[in-house]
């Protein structure tokens, strides 16, 4: 991973129940006390819990993650929530472009780019989700849909912002919750050719300095060996981020491997 500290966030999706949140929120912290001195790691509960699950993983060392954000501020805008609302409600990054937000419930390109550019502008970390549905992965075109989604997303954006505040999470849509996982050297090459994307984008220096995260289906049997590859910074991590001590093994596994 070089100079880049790794970052594994948790995603909770539409999970847990409140009693159930509450419960891992405090099971998180000391779970994940051991490893936050060399690891980054943030938990993305749902909007509701945010306020009441917030301020305690905050206190525990962890980042707070919003799931999605409307990138318009006031409004007609029935059943949405707004970047500055996830802001005020202590979150300090949003993923942006995750597989069921653009395959499930039809996000469409501009829409991701208009997330990604209203959660930067506003001072907050994002977490750009990209990848592959099994067909493009079959036609052979990972690395074109890939690019794609990169560049529509990052289009107009400015390389300062993009070096201090964008994670890029590559989620291979056949590998999510599917129990599929890329092989690790596979994983890399994807991780190694959207590098490269962003240092066309951008700079080679902006390029080595963003964090590119592996968000299809690791868990702790399969962890170390993917974050092993000199590319792969991190995960983004569903179910066995309802866990506290699967998420935590994954975790122990990215503070096994920095370099020292």
């Amino acid at each position: 991973m070089g100079v880049r500290r790794p970052f594994v966030a948790g995603n909770w999706k539409m999970n847990p129940d409140y009693a159930g949140a509450k419960a891992l929120t405090e099971a998180l912290g000391p779970a994940l006390a051991p490893y936050l001195g060399s690891v980054d790691v943030g938990a993305c509960p749902t909007h509701l819990h945010m306020p009441s699950c917030g301020p305690d993983l905050r206190k525990a060392g962890l980042l707070v993650g919003a799931q999605d954000a409307y990138p318009g501020t006031t409004g007609a805008f029935t059943g949405e929530v707004s970047v500055a609302m996830v802001k005020e409600c202590g979150a300090s990054f949003v993923l942006t472009g995750h597989s069921e937000r653009r395959h499930v419930l039809m996000e469409t390109d501009a829409l991701v780019r208009e997330k990604t550019h209203a959660a930067l502008d506003a001072g907050l970390g994002c977490v750009l989700c990209i990848g592959e549905k099994i067909e493009q992965r079959e036609a052979g075109k990972t690395d074109e849909v890939n690019r794609h989604q990169l560049e529509s997303a990052l289009a107009g954006l400015d390389e300062a912002v993009a070096k201090e505040r964008l994670t890029v999470a590559y989620e291979p849509v056949w590998a999510i919750g599917t129990g599929k996982v890329a092989s690790p050297q596979d994983a890399q090459d994807a991780h190694q050719k959207i590098r490269a994307v962003l240092a066309g984008l951008f700079s080679q220096e902006t390029a080595d300095s963003i964090r590119i995260q592996y968000g299809g289906s690791m868990k702790p049997e399969n962890a170390a060996e993917l974050l092993a590859q000199p590319d792969i910074d991190g995960g983004l991590i569903g179910g066995a981020a309802l866990k506290a001590d699967a998420f935590a093994s994954i975790v122990e596994a990215a503070a096994g491997v920095v370099s020292p």
